[in-house]
């Protein structure tokens, strides 16, 4: 049996082979529709990846409460945040009063210039308590956390960000140092390690962060908050845990329902799920795409085995003339479309690795190739070369065995 499975190998090559250049732009259409599986599933994967790997930048089961819009009926409409309805109070209630969440800060937030020396830079300010690094899981480069009582005595301490301590201590150590937010001096107690882009394409790294009772009190002069970052005791209360938020601020706030409300609440999965879908839509356009070059592939398999056979039907008369079987006419000329399309397969995974690599290089777009991605290219591949390749031979298959050898 692998005798002879091994000489209709032999056979099949050996026809490939004494048509070179039409064997090979045959091919080409398989070498393309693979190439195109490959670069598309390495984008998707690599876009869902990148993805996921922004969610985990952005904190651990964080769900934010925000300030809304003013929809009452009858008075002006305004856009998100145009309430400042969120208060200290909110937040101890929500503390107390959910079960679910294991951390919580109030956060209030605003830009400023940052002065140390002869440096400065404009950047994002934002106040938190101690929890605001547990939420986000941003560890500390050097340096210390912010404590309770930094914020219960409103103290001039901050925390700087990768982007800030480079731009603004260029080759020294920034933990120590003192800098001027709009001439109020804070002292550097600690700096973040990077974390790098943001969902929305911010240097999460471009900010300063200090005691919210430091920034709201003395630098920005208000008695609301912003946001309230919470963290969920676990991954699976996340949706709980915005569910009982959400009820509890419509009864502070009086409100009757999602168009009343003057606050928002939303989890990290949420505001992910948009970017997640449209990366999706464009992974199904792309492999569509891929599928119709395989399409053409398999057509071009098709067509090129039809002529094979039409060119060689003495040689089929005479073959079966000499005992050979309908089933071995059949295999043969089947395994000779499935060699040509899995040839052009490898060919096809090869090239796609190497454009999914420029693809990354040149433009910085996220890939991710994957076993089961070649895998898949590779099933693809054999299908086309089976699927096509099955009418061709079985047509060879069914010839007569006198009108193939009568034939010029």
């Amino acid at each position: 049996m692998i005798a002879e499975a091994l000489s209709i190998l032999r056979i099949a090559f050996r026809a490939l082979a004494r048509n070179k250049v039409r064997s090979a732009l045959t091919a080409l259409g398989v070498i393309i529709g693979v190439a195109s599986v490959i670069a598309m599933i390495a984008l998707g994967s690599g876009a869902r990846a990148a993805i996921d790997e922004q969610i985990q930048s952005t904190g651990t089961n964080v769900v934010f409460v925000s300030a809304g819009s003013h929809n009452r009926p009858g008075a002006a409409h305004g856009g998100m945040g145009s309430v400042q309805t969120l208060t200290l109070e909110d937040a101890t209630a929500i503390r107390e009063q959910v079960p679910t969440v294991a951390y919580l800060t109030p956060v209030v937030r605003g830009r400023a210039q940052v002065i140390a020396g002869s440096q400065n830079w404009n950047t994002s300010i934002e106040g938190a308590d101690e929890s605001y690094l547990t939420i986000r899981n941003w560890p500390l480069a050097d340096g210390e956390n912010l404590s309770p009582r930094d914020v219960l005595l409103a103290d001039k301490v901050c925390l700087l960000g990768d982007t800030v301590a480079r731009t603004l201590f260029p080759g020294e150590d920034p933990v120590g140092q003192v800098l001027r937010v709009k001439n109020l001096p804070f002292r550097v107690i600690g700096v973040l390690s990077p974390k790098g882009q943001g969902q929305w394409g911010q240097d999460q790294d471009d900010v300063v962060v200090a005691p919210y009772t430091t920034i709201q009190r003395k630098l920005l002069g208000i008695t609301f908050i912003h946001q309230i970052m919470i963290s969920a005791t676990r991954s699976d209360a996340v949706e709980r845990t915005a569910v009982d938020v959400t009820h509890l601020l419509r009864q502070r706030h009086r409100t009757s329902g999602p168009e009343d409300d003057d606050f928002s609440v939303r989890t990290v999965e949420e505001m992910a799920e948009t970017r997640s879908q449209l990366a999706q839509t464009m992974s199904g356009l792309l492999m569509s795409v891929a599928s119709v070059s395989l399409l053409v592939g398999g057509i071009g398999i098709m067509n090129i085995m039809l002529v094979s056979v039409t060119e060689r039907t003495r040689e089929i008369g005479l073959r079966m003339a000499v005992g050979a079987r309908t089933r071995d006419i059949l295999s043969q000329f089947l395994t000779e479309a499935v060699s040509l399309s899995v040839l052009g397969g490898v060919a096809g995974i090869v090239l796609g690795v190497a454009v999914s690599a420029a693809l990354t290089r040149v433009l910085g777009w996220p890939t991710m190739i994957t076993a089961g991605a070649i895998l898949v290219a590779f099933v693809f591949a054999a299908a086309v070369g089976i699927f096509f390749g099955y009418y061709p031979a079985r047509k060879a298959a069914d010839l007569d065995p006198i009108d193939a050898l009568r034939y010029e």
